[in-house]
């Protein structure tokens, strides 16, 4: 299977709850408003949801520190959420990175902004350090 097709399926769920929150709050309210609302959304349609998932970040095999993961679905995808005027280079690097410490490969990143955005990232495993 093309890495890049990588658990569509779910992605796509998680995509149509975040247009339905989306349509739902609107914009400009905190990151962990739309937190709750993703989890109880993709509950609601039978996904595995797991916030601020702590993951370990090493350096030369030493842990040097923890990110935590807005959201973990189904133990498959990661999703970074924000609430922003606009994705940033920054906001696209700090998936990669969470994917990089993980032994997940697909995330997205999804922002509650002026305007909905959304970006997919994959990062196979076949790349990573740690395996």
């Amino acid at each position: 299977m093309n890495s890049n097709y990588q658990h569509s399926d779910i992605t796509q769920l998680i995509l149509k709850s975040f247009y339905k929150v989306y349509n739902t709050l609107g914009y400009c309210f905190l990151e962990k408003v739309y937190e709750n609302a993703m989890r109880i959304e993709l509950r609601k349609i039978g996904l595995v949801c797991i916030a601020q998932q702590p993951i370990d970040v090493f350096y030369d095999s030493e842990k040097v520190g923890v990110y935590y993961a807005d959201l973990i679905i189904n133990s498959c995808v990661i999703v970074e959420l924000k609430a922003a005027d606009g994705l940033a280079p920054e906001h696209e690097a700090q998936l990669t990175n969470y994917l990089k410490a993980t032994n997940i490969e697909v995330g997205l990143l999804l922002n509650f902004g002026r305007q909905p955005q959304h970006k997919r990232k994959v990062f196979t495993n076949d790349r990573k350090d740690h395996n």
